[in-house]
Protein backbone atom coordinates (compact mmCIF):
# COMPACT_ATOMS: atom_id res chain seq x y z
CA UNK A 1 0.00 0.00 0.00
CA UNK A 2 1.34 3.42 -0.91
CA UNK A 3 1.69 6.06 1.81
CA UNK A 4 -0.61 9.08 1.62
CA UNK A 5 2.36 11.23 2.71
CA UNK A 6 5.50 11.86 0.67
CA UNK A 7 8.35 9.63 1.82
CA UNK A 8 10.37 12.60 3.06
CA UNK A 9 7.56 13.33 5.56
CA UNK A 10 7.88 9.93 7.18
CA UNK A 11 9.67 10.41 10.49
CA UNK A 12 13.18 9.02 10.45
CA UNK A 13 12.48 7.19 13.74
CA UNK A 14 10.05 4.95 11.86
CA UNK A 15 11.21 2.43 9.33
CA UNK A 16 9.43 2.69 6.00
CA UNK A 17 8.30 -0.92 6.37
CA UNK A 18 6.66 -0.44 9.76
CA UNK A 19 5.16 2.85 8.60
CA UNK A 20 3.58 1.40 5.46
CA UNK A 21 2.22 -1.66 7.32
CA UNK A 22 0.15 0.51 9.66
CA UNK A 23 -3.44 1.48 9.07
CA UNK A 24 -4.12 5.08 7.91
CA UNK A 25 -5.20 6.19 11.41
CA UNK A 26 -1.98 4.89 12.96
CA UNK A 27 0.09 6.50 10.20
CA UNK A 28 -1.68 9.80 10.82
CA UNK A 29 -0.95 9.60 14.55
CA UNK A 30 2.71 8.85 13.87
CA UNK A 31 2.89 11.71 11.39
CA UNK A 32 1.37 14.15 13.88
CA UNK A 33 3.56 12.94 16.73
CA UNK A 34 6.71 13.78 14.77
CA UNK A 35 5.40 16.84 12.94
CA UNK A 36 3.31 18.62 15.55
CA UNK A 37 2.40 22.16 14.64
CA UNK A 38 4.03 24.48 17.13
CA UNK A 39 1.99 27.09 18.88
CA UNK A 40 3.23 30.37 20.26
CA UNK A 41 1.53 32.46 22.91
CA UNK A 42 1.55 36.16 23.60
CA UNK A 43 0.54 36.72 27.19
CA UNK A 44 -0.05 39.50 29.67
CA UNK A 45 0.59 39.15 33.39
CA UNK A 46 -0.83 41.43 36.04
CA UNK A 47 1.79 41.99 38.71
CA UNK A 48 1.13 42.46 42.42
CA UNK A 49 1.96 46.19 42.13
CA UNK A 50 -0.63 46.69 39.35
CA UNK A 51 1.89 46.87 36.51
CA UNK A 52 1.58 44.58 33.50
CA UNK A 53 4.15 42.37 31.83
CA UNK A 54 3.84 41.21 28.22
CA UNK A 55 5.74 38.22 26.89
CA UNK A 56 5.89 35.49 24.28
CA UNK A 57 6.48 31.75 24.71
CA UNK A 58 5.88 28.41 23.07
CA UNK A 59 4.82 26.83 26.39
CA UNK A 60 2.44 29.05 28.34
CA UNK A 61 2.08 26.75 31.36
CA UNK A 62 5.84 26.34 31.82
CA UNK A 63 6.52 30.07 31.34
CA UNK A 64 3.80 31.10 33.78
CA UNK A 65 5.23 28.72 36.40
CA UNK A 66 8.68 30.23 35.84
CA UNK A 67 7.24 33.68 36.56
CA UNK A 68 5.45 32.42 39.67
CA UNK A 69 8.53 30.64 41.05
CA UNK A 70 10.83 33.57 40.31
CA UNK A 71 13.47 31.52 38.53
CA UNK A 72 15.07 34.57 36.94
CA UNK A 73 16.10 37.21 39.48
CA UNK A 74 16.62 39.82 36.75
CA UNK A 75 13.13 39.34 35.29
CA UNK A 76 10.71 42.29 35.49
CA UNK A 77 8.24 40.13 37.40
CA UNK A 78 10.67 38.76 40.01
CA UNK A 79 10.04 41.48 42.63
CA UNK A 80 6.42 41.93 41.54
CA UNK A 81 5.13 38.47 42.46
CA UNK A 82 2.63 37.05 42.75
CA UNK A 83 1.56 37.53 39.15
CA UNK A 84 -1.72 36.63 37.51
CA UNK A 85 -2.15 35.51 33.90
CA UNK A 86 -4.85 37.82 32.55
CA UNK A 87 -4.52 37.34 28.80
CA UNK A 88 -3.14 34.86 26.30
CA UNK A 89 -3.45 34.66 22.54
CA UNK A 90 -2.39 31.59 20.58
CA UNK A 91 -0.56 31.82 17.24
CA UNK A 92 0.68 29.13 14.89
CA UNK A 93 3.04 31.56 13.16
CA UNK A 94 5.95 32.82 15.28
CA UNK A 95 6.35 35.94 13.10
CA UNK A 96 2.75 36.99 13.78
CA UNK A 97 3.22 36.28 17.49
CA UNK A 98 6.36 38.42 17.67
CA UNK A 99 4.64 41.24 15.74
CA UNK A 100 1.65 41.18 18.12
CA UNK A 101 3.85 41.07 21.22
CA UNK A 102 5.91 44.05 20.06
CA UNK A 103 2.72 45.94 19.27
CA UNK A 104 1.05 45.48 22.64
CA UNK A 105 4.28 46.00 24.62
CA UNK A 106 3.98 49.64 23.51
CA UNK A 107 0.44 49.95 24.85
CA UNK A 108 -0.48 51.59 28.14
CA UNK A 109 -1.41 49.45 31.12
CA UNK A 110 -5.03 50.60 30.77
CA UNK A 111 -5.14 49.49 27.16
CA UNK A 112 -3.66 46.07 28.04
CA UNK A 113 -6.23 45.63 30.81
CA UNK A 114 -9.04 46.53 28.39
CA UNK A 115 -7.77 43.85 25.99
CA UNK A 116 -7.52 41.29 28.79
CA UNK A 117 -11.05 42.09 29.99
CA UNK A 118 -12.54 41.97 26.50
CA UNK A 119 -13.55 45.64 26.70
CA UNK A 120 -13.13 46.30 23.01
CA UNK A 121 -15.15 49.54 23.08
CA UNK A 122 -12.78 50.91 25.74
CA UNK A 123 -9.82 49.61 23.75
CA UNK A 124 -10.99 51.74 20.82
CA UNK A 125 -11.33 54.84 23.00
CA UNK A 126 -7.88 54.30 24.53
CA UNK A 127 -6.44 53.96 21.01
CA UNK A 128 -7.63 57.39 19.91
CA UNK A 129 -5.08 60.17 19.79
CA UNK A 130 -5.78 62.99 22.24
CA UNK A 131 -3.10 65.40 21.01
CA UNK A 132 -4.25 68.98 20.42
CA UNK A 133 -3.13 68.65 16.78
CA UNK A 134 -5.73 65.91 16.21
CA UNK A 135 -8.65 67.51 18.02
Amino acid sequence: MESEYPLEWIPMALSRESYSSKCPVERSRDFLKFNIMKFYYVYILLCSDGLTYTGITNDIERRFQEHLMGLNKTCFTFKRRPVKLIFQQEFNDVIQAIYFEKKIKKWSGKKKLALANGQFDLLQILSECNNATHA
